[in-house]
C-alpha cells in the first residue's frame, strides 16, 4: 500500500486497468490487492481471506468483488447495482438506510457487473484513504494522592 500523493496515483492506475479490462481476471484481483489494500493481507494471515482465494480461484468474480468490499471496507455496503444502457451501475454506501439524496455514495460503471463493483470498491477505497483518521484526545489525569478527605460541612 501506498502513502502520501503516491496513493491517488496508485488508484488512478489502479482504476484505470479495472475501466480497460475486458473481463475480471485473478491476476487483476492480485494488483488490486496488491495496491489497494491494507486490511487483507493482515487477516489473511489469520486464515479469513480464505474464502476471497477460493472465489477468486473458481472464477466467481461477482462474489469474489463483495467479498472483497467485506473483508477490506467492512464498514461499506452494497447499495444499488442496476443495468442501463449496455453498463453495468455500482453505488457503495457507508449508510445505505439514508435517502438516496442525502447519502454520499462512491459509484463507478463498466460494460462487466463484476469490474462494476471493483471500481467502486477503488472509489471508496479512496475516500477511506484520503480521510484522516480522527485521534482521540483524552486529557490525562492524574490519580488522586492516598489520604484526601471531604471537608464540607453537610449539617
Amino acid at each position: 500500500m501506498a502513502f502520501g500523493s503516491d496513493h491517488t496515483v496508485l488508484f488512478e492506475r489502479l482504476d484505470e486497468a479495472v475501466r480497460f479490462a475486458p473481463k475480471p481476471t485473478a491476476e487483476l484481483f492480485a494488483k488490486i490487492i496488491a495496491g489497494a489494500c491494507i486490511r487483507i493481507p493482515v487477516v489473511g494471515k489469520s486464515g479469513k481471506a480464505a474464502r476471497l482465494g477460493g472465489l477468486v480461484e473458481t472464477s466467481a468474480w461477482t462474489d469474489a468483488a463483495l467479498a472483497l468490499i467485506a473483508l477490506e471496507l467492512p464498514s461499506w455496503k452494497l447499495r444499488r447495482l442496476i443495468w442501463e444502457e449496455g453498463e453495468w451501475f455500482c453505488s457503495l454506501s457507508q449508510q445505505p438506510n439514508l435517502p438516496p439524496a442525502l447519502d454520499d455514495t462512491a459509484d463507478a460503471s463498466h460494460e462487466v457487473m463484476p469490474l462494476a463493483i471493483l471500481r467502486a470498491f477503488l472509489q471508496a477505497r479512496r475516500r477511506a484513504a484520503a480521510v484522516p483518521h480522527p485521534v482521540a484526545a483524552v486529557p490525562a489525569v492524574d490519580p488522586a494522592p492516598v489520604g484526601h478527605l471531604c471537608c464540607d460541612n453537610f449539617a
